[in-house]
């Protein structure tokens, strides 16, 4: 072909092979993919959500755990493990293996304090797991809890850059929020918004969607590329309120805690001594404060108190048996044998039921009181579709045996946490328990060792910040070696702690005083591992050391400021960008379920709601606009040819109805709310500029709505009204719906009066 033109240049500069005018004077060449060595073990991470050290069978309870008791008797059990005391952070620092605070998320990702450490998103400066292993040839896939994007990002529009799909895995199915009904799930399938597979009704529960997924995602897999390793993160709602199981499990546990926390407490704290979870001489810890003897409880607040725990237990134990049927079908396709698997809960148990317990978490959020007497007559529906129950302090304390504390709190009942580690192919003992002091920062670089991988300095062109965890990978055939790990700083609102070398000290802040204020304890964890012996008045100097130790690290790994605010002042702040921060709001008909951190906040605000429809008959009706769930919210509908708006105020509804029918044809179908005061205002219904009710609302949540979303057009999920059956979609034409809000909550009205 002397006639030819010279062969172009080639697309890519890193081609190897040779280009000639023809294929017979070319030399083809392929890019090495990634490849791991045969060989290389399949990994699955398990994360429970706010289970107690104590809740697992294999570390203390009664509670049945088969499945994860079996890990246990696999594997190794780790009763010096640590977590950052809240679920985010901790997710956070599982993945990277660096501290919480240096990459970005000091607390929840649904805020942004303004300030590298708490953007609410993880650094680009931190790969993370999935990134680091499919690039190194494995699948990657994710199910259930993700709650590390920015929440307002959570919407259809994204941006898509922090949600699971952006930060290497390859495949996710589960919810992005904090947390979920169990029952009526807010669930996305890899970049979008879908409804749960079945209803309640039909037998659905969340824990088991979220393993049916994952055994679907790995059976695709090994069904095609059986040579390629898979990591799977799994990380449950449970047992994160609200607590929620089938019935069946329920009545399992009926009676089953009658005895009381105290009675349960030492029950556990004999049994953890008996096992060598404890060292011989390891104290109970005395009550939190507010957590009463209970026998000191009457008679009503034990039976509510006892259900609430049984609600917790069934939702753990329904947990358990879905992580078994998981590692059936591993063991069915012949994967068990050589898959590493790491199972934690993120933090510890929670205070965040109150005294009493809870069966509306909505009021905690807006940090409102519920009324006993209520909770008691709906003591049936505790664990079921119609309540979002949570325990009380003393059972939260019990499942922290034998610790001090909570979630939120720095002290051992909020950092303290189950692990267990199982690699039937690897691990040289088994059976046993480890006492080496570690963090969940730690997971990272033992997998890493493990795996024969090591940190990118630069990954996607960002120069990477190190590896801050060290490998716990010593302690498997090392039963009593010393700790790798020289120090651990935490720090959550304010609360803040420094472990060394077998010493901790830990500060408690009471949110609102000054950090100056706050009173440091000194514990010898090696000979105190329930932090009951202060010695901060007999080791002054022992203290001090301590003390400027936690500022070495705090300003090593980027944890100032200090800050102590709390949820409900900060979701007062939209971070920049967020869609909230407009004041008119325009939504269509058939639009993704809209994430409960991205919409209008009509939260104490006046404001109006316009939907546009046309009605072709007087039998057209359905929902307008839902927000919320059986806790909170509210709905706008039309039902037997009328207009009506239904306010749920934690269980208590405040309705306007139109005094007249509906007429048919184009209308403009409107709710305007008034402010009178803060925390309420009346309620007026217009049709087409004309009034045709209205109400007085007394009471109107001050912060939020719980983290159910919103819906145009119907009503999904957890139903906003008992006024109808299911979605009860509008049947009407609907053209859209118009939500305009006051800028603050001061303004009274936040436009021109309809008159």
């Amino acid at each position: 072909m002397t006639n030819a033109s010279p062969p172009p240049p080639s697309a890519s500069g890193t081609f190897q092979g040779k280009i000639g005018t023809t294929y017979e004077e070319s030399t083809p060449w392929w890019p090495e993919q990634p490849t791991p060595p045969e060989g290389t073990p399949n990994v699955v991470v398990i994360v429970l959500d706010d289970v107690g050290f104590s809740d697992l069978g294999c570390f203390g309870s009664d509670i049945d755990t088969p499945a994860m008791d079996a890990l246990a008797t696999g594997g190794l059990r780790y009763a010096n493990f640590h977590t950052t005391t809240l679920c985010s952070p901790t997710r956070a620092s599982l993945l990277t293996g660096r501290n919480h605070h240096s990459v970005g998320m000091r607390m929840l990702s649904n805020f942004d304090t303004g300030f590298p450490s708490g953007r609410g998103q993880i650094t680009k400066a931190a790969a993370i797991l999935p990134e680091v292993l499919r690039d190194n040839g494995f699948n990657t896939m994710a199910v259930g809890k993700w709650h590390l994007a920015p929440m307002e990002q959570t919407t259809a529009s994204g941006p898509y850059t922090q949600w699971p799909l952006s930060r290497g895995f390859e495949r996710y199915y589960g919810f992005l929020e904090a947390e979920t009904d169990s029952f009526y799930p807010e669930l996305f399938y890899d970049n979008h918004a879908v409804d749960p597979p079945k209803s309640p009704e039909e037998g659905y529960h969340l824990s088991e969607d979220i393993v049916d997924r994952a055994i679907e995602f790995v059976r695709d897999q090994t069904s095609v590329t059986p040579e390629k390793p898979f990591f799977m993160y799994m990380a449950f709602g449970a047992a994160h309120a609200p607590h929620q199981a089938p019935q069946e499990y329920l009545e399992k546990y009926r009676g089953r805690f009658d005895h009381g926390w105290d009675v349960e407490r030492a029950t556990r704290h004999a049994r953890q001594i008996e096992r060598g979870i404890l060292p011989e001489g390891t104290e109970l810890a005395p009550h939190n404060p507010g957590v009463l003897p209970w026998d000191e409880l009457p008679d009503d607040e034990k039976k509510l108190s006892a259900r609430l725990q049984e609600a917790y237990a069934a939702m753990v134990d329904h947990t358990d048996h879905h992580i078994g049927r998981f590692m059936e079908f591993l063991e069915q396709i012949g994967r068990m044998e050589n898959t590493i698997t790491i199972l934690l809960s993120d933090n510890g148990a929670s205070q965040e039921g109150g005294q009493k317990g809870s069966l509306n978490p909505t009021a905690y959020q807006n940090g409102l009181p519920e009324d006993f007497e209520e909770m008691l007559a709906r003591i049936d529906e505790i664990g079921t579709t119609r309540a979002h129950a949570n325990y009380p302090w003393g059972w939260a304390q019990a499942g922290n045996t034998p610790f001090k504390r909570y979630k939120q709190n720095t002290h051992e009942g909020g950092v303290r946490c189950p692990l267990i580690v199982q690699w039937p192919r690897g691990l040289p003992r088994t059976g046993e328990i480890r006492q080496q002091f570690h963090h969940v920062s730690d997971i990272v670089p033992t997998l890493f060792e493990l795996l024969g991988l090591e940190a990118p300095a630069v990954y996607n062109g960002i120069p990477q910040m190190p590896i801050h965890g060290v490998s716990m990978g010593y302690t498997f055939d090392s039963p009593t070696a010393p700790t790798r790990k020289e120090a651990q700083h935490f720090e959550m609102f304010g609360h803040r702690a420094i472990w060394h070398d077998g010493w901790k000290a830990v500060a408690y802040h009471e949110r609102g005083t000054s950090f100056d204020a706050d009173q440091w304890e000194l514990y010898h964890h090696d000979t105190d591992f329930s932090e009951c012996n202060d010695l901060a008045q007999a080791r002054p100097e022992q203290l001090q050391k301590m003390i400027s130790r936690f500022w070495v690290e705090a300003g090593k790994y980027d944890v100032l400021p200090l800050d102590d605010q709390g949820f409900a002042l900060r979701a007062k702040i939209p971070r920049p960008g967020s869609p909230r921060k407009r004041t008119t709001f325009t939504y269509y008909p058939g639009m993704a379920h809209l994430p409960g951190a991205a919409v209008p906040p009509v939260m104490n605000r006046a404001h109006r709601i316009t939907a546009f429809v046309d009605r072709a008959t007087a039998s057209d009706e359905g929902v307008l606009v839902s927000l919320g769930n059986i806790s909170s919210g509210y709905v706008l509908y039309v039902k037997d040819n009328r207009l009506v708006y239904e306010y749920n105020f934690l269980g208590t509804r405040y309705t306007v109805t139109s005094e007249e029918e509906l007429p048919t044809g184009p209308a403009e179908l409107t709710f305007e709310f008034v402010k009178t005061g803060d925390m309420q205002g009346v309620g007026h219904l217009y049709v087409s500029g004309r009034p045709v009710g209205d109400e007085i609302i007394p009471r109107v949540l001050p912060h939020f709505f719980g983290w159910q979303g919103l819906d145009v057009g119907r009503d999904t999920l957890s139903p906003s009204s008992p006024s109808y059956d299911g979605e009860f979609a509008f049947t009407g034409k609907f053209e859209k719906v118009v939500f305009t809000v006051a800028p603050d909550e001061e303004s009274e009205e936040p436009f021109e009066r309809i008159d």
